[in-house]
């Protein structure tokens, strides 16, 4: 029997591990070749096992959140440097865009609200984990007395989670491709708040994948009309013909956290055709 009462046949990979630390000090032993292949962390490291780590980071998170019955999520992009309002220090560009972490805030409490009604791991809030509208999304899901998920990643200046995210589904990533996987595996809502590279990315790659039919074409809502048609002209895109007419309507606006769970409530749904 092994330590969870399951019997096995052979000794799990932890029985393995305190084994061979515990055997005699040779200089066979003490030689890197004769470490366990997962309990050496510089063989892990090489670059010949990048395919190996990409898994892990894979699987790491997708078996945390299914362990607590995660179902569906509402993903939350926006900037990092959006501040609370009332901040000191900001610029006076960011500090026009304060307002939008009120209404990440009270769009994740509502959200969160109906959540903890289900009695069930749906409409989770999922954010990047990290400050600004992330931190918002995070601390209005705490306010509302229930769980949220911080997916961070390791940056030179953005390394710490905030401190609103639940500890057990704040996750960290190394690969900025498997974290976009995640944000998006479970989505049932993207809300996409003004935000920079980062956010502009997160928001095309999702489009794409909705655009192309490679993901259910699922409620998207950009925060802010204003921002954004300053810094996007979609009409363009659609009148150059680089992207049908149709393709403005895989998004909507809204401003408010009231206007985006009224858009979500009435979105279209895509049914399957009867069969002939």
């Amino acid at each position: 029997m092994n330590e969870k009462g399951r019997f096995r046949p052979f000794p799990d990979a932890e029985d393995d591990v305190r084994a061979w630390h515990g055997i005699p000090d040779t200089p066979q032993t003490r030689s890197p070749a004769y470490r366990l292949a997962f309990d050496d962390p510089d063989f892990i490291m090489r670059h010949e096992l990048r395919p190996v780590r990409l898994q892990l980071e894979l699987l790491k998170p997708e078996m945390l959140m299914t362990e607590r019955k995660i179902a569906t999520t509402v993903v939350m992009f926006g900037g990092a440097r959006i501040p609370a309002p009332g901040l000191e220090g900001a610029t006076a560009g960011l500090t026009a865009l304060a307002p939008y972490y009120e209404q990440a805030r009270e769009f994740a409490r509502l959200i969160t609200e109906r959540s903890v009604k289900t009695g069930c791991q749906q409409h989770v809030i999922c954010t990047g984990g990290g400050p600004g509208v992330m931190e918002a999304g995070n601390r209005g899901a705490l306010e509302a007395g229930g769980i949220s998920i911080g997916l961070n990643i390791v940056l030179p200046h953005e390394q710490a989670p905030n401190r609103y995210v639940t500890p057990e589904l704040s996750l960290n990533f190394h690969y900025f491709a498997i974290r976009k996987m995640h944000f998006l595996m479970r989505a049932e809502a993207i809300t996409v708040f003004p935000g920079g590279f980062g956010t502009l990315d997160e928001m095309f790659e999702t489009l794409t994948l909705i655009q192309t039919e490679r993901m259910a074409r699922i409620p998207f809502l950009l925060f802010g009309r204003p921002f954004w048609e300053k810094i996007l002209n979609w009409q363009a895109l659609a009148d150059a013909g680089t992207i049908s007419p149709s393709d403005l309507n895989l998004f909507r606006y809204v401003e408010t956290a009231e206007e985006a769970l009224a858009a979500m409530d009435d979105w279209p749904v895509d049914r399957p055709e009867p069969p002939a």
